[in-house]
């Protein structure tokens, strides 16, 4: 009798972190892995910082789907788009035909959020979420040519990641944000204050407190229309102001969803044979019954090698551990671990010469969130272990 394969949809750092880890486990299992695009593996966060580094698409791949396929002795399916899913049947429908499965992991990542803009050069204005979106853009700066000017839109983590490496490479940057200060929702004040001062200082404009409305052609150049009835031009236009999970496939399956696809402690979705994780994923986070999105590295890793275990035969809950991000703006070195949304308490300061340290009290006293610039592995560890506990 032939034994359906563990299917996993995706070709990202979450679905090669699951097939990576479950090979470490079980060598024999059948495995797929299919992919909507050419699967070949690569780091996703090196796209926002790659460009000053003169880094190509191809610089960026480090294993190509064969080698991959190859490693993880697994039937890999590219440039294969998953139609639907039947639980019931166990089986996914793809653009290439029905796959049966014993258990599926979606590793489905996020789509970007895109403004609601007005302008007749509103479907001018890129995003870069993809190796395939970054070629487009690598291209269409190199058609505009040294010191061409680009507006992004949104000055979060990504945003604020392109500016710095778009500025070191010469480029005209101009950062709007409906924010009053950059990367709002994840460092304090003070931080955000002394990365806005370093971005400035080379050459960054910024137009905070208001969202851009608009889009037009203005000759050869863009304007960009703000909520506030200011305005500017640029030559290129790129948006980065947030991401939204991939839950289409599981709503339309059945399979419940939040903000993400939900998950239990072990990384099952509503279907017991259907795992979730990365982007795409909204995690039990607490007994309680709290959810999360957990978008970064740390508990993608922590997801994958839990969630193997499982499909192993030893189910092994993911364990969320507080990790700090990295921000990749080498201006302004920073990390944060950001206070959980909506916590109460208040940012607190520590300035000595150049660094700055904050951390986010609550009002019992205990330390829930803080930030580092500029950051270093000592002390941002030192910080870490401070979190949860009583000052």
């Amino acid at each position: 009798m032939t034994i359906s394969p563990i299917v996993i949809v995706g070709a990202g750092m979450a679905a090669y972190t699951v097939a990576r880890e479950l090979r470490k486990l079980d060598k024999t299992v059948p495995l797929s892995i299919v992919s909507k695009d050419g699967a070949g593996f690569y780091s996703k966060p090196m796209l926002s910082n790659a460009f000053a580094q003169n880094k190509q698409a191809q610089q960026l791949l480090t294993q190509s789907a064969e080698q991959m396929a190859a490693t993880l002795q697994a039937e890999l399916i590219a440039n294969t788009e998953v139609l639907s899913i039947n639980p019931l049947e166990k089986t996914i429908t793809t653009t290439r035909g029905q796959h049966a499965y014993s258990k599926l992991v979606l590793a489905l990542g996020a789509q970007p959020i895109r403004l609601r803009l007005e302008g007749d050069a509103a479907e001018q204005v890129l995003s870069v979420n993809h190796i395939n979106d970054y070629i487009v853009f690598r291209e269409k700066l190199a058609a505009l040519g040294a010191g061409a000017r680009v507006a992004i839109l949104g000055a979060g983590l990504i945003g604020c990641e392109f500016a710095d490496d778009l500025a070191g490479a010469g480029y005209a940057v101009s950062l709007a944000d409906l924010n009053t200060r950059p990367m709002a929702l994840l460092a304090s004040p003070a931080l955000s204050s002394g990365l806005q001062q370093a971005l400035q200082a080379r050459g960054v404009q910024f137009h905070l407190g208001a969202s851009a409305t608009k889009v037009e052609h203005a000759g050869a150049a863009l304007q960009v229309s703000l909520s506030d009835g200011t305005s500017f031009h640029a030559d290129m236009v790129l948006s980065a102001v947030g991401l939204r999970p991939d839950t289409a496939l599981a709503q339309a399956a059945g399979i419940k969803t939040g903000r993400g696809i939900l998950v239990d402690a072990f990384g099952k979705t509503s279907d017991a044979d259907i795992f979730a994780l990365g982007d795409c994923a909204e995690y039990s986070i607490s007994a309680d019954g709290s959810t999360a999105i957990l978008p970064y590295i740390a508990p993608i890793m922590a997801a994958g090698r839990a969630i193997a275990r499982t499909l192993a035969g030893e189910e092994l809950a993911i364990e969320h551990k507080a990790t700090a991000v990295i921000i990749k703006t080498p201006s302004y070195p920073l990390a944060v671990l950001p206070p959980a949304h909506q916590a109460q308490g208040e940012w607190r300061d520590e300035v000595d010469g150049a660094r700055t340290i904050s951390r986010f009290v609550s009002p019992a006293q205990v330390v829930l969130g803080f930030g580092l610039a500029p950051q270093e592995a000592g002390l941002r560890n030192s910080l870490l272990a401070q979190v949860g506990k009583t000052l």
